[in-house]
């Protein structure tokens, strides 16, 4: 008797009778409006990967349009000169890889290149 309660099968109801709340998270309003194709909370470690490479992105755009220097990055981040040259080196990497544009090619090409050799010379001459 008791092997025969076991085995009933639960209702698999479709969706338009469940009642599913939608709440997002801190990144959207709703699941069905979030601007990401996948869930960010599904990769591991996926929302501060994001706010990293949200935060490299922000860090280039003001290295290579606004000419701000890596100490006044730092400065503005709260973050170590040295998180400030990894950032620059992961978007500029990035955007190779990809085959768009480099980071050093940005709206000013010339300054911009200049300012990112001079950034790989300095650190290869503190490694020397």
């Amino acid at each position: 008797m008791e092997l025969e309660e076991t085995n009933e099968v639960e209702l698999d109801l479709p969706p338009e009778y469940c009642h599913y709340r939608d709440e997002g998270c801190d990144l959207a309003h709703s699941c069905l409006n979030c601007p990401f194709t996948r869930c960010i909370y599904d990769e591991a470690g996926g929302k501060q990967r994001w706010l990293k490479r949200l935060r490299a992105r922000e860090m280039t755009r003001l290295f290579t349009t606004e000419g701000k220097g890596i100490k006044e990055l730092a400065l503005i981040f709260s973050v170590s000169q040295r998180t400030v040259q990894r950032a620059l080196k992961v978007v500029s990497g990035d955007s190779t890889r990809r085959g768009t544009q480099k980071v050093s090619e940005g709206s000013n090409p010339a300054n911009a290149k200049g300012r990112l050799e001079r950034l790989d010379q300095e650190r290869s001459s503190k490694n020397e």
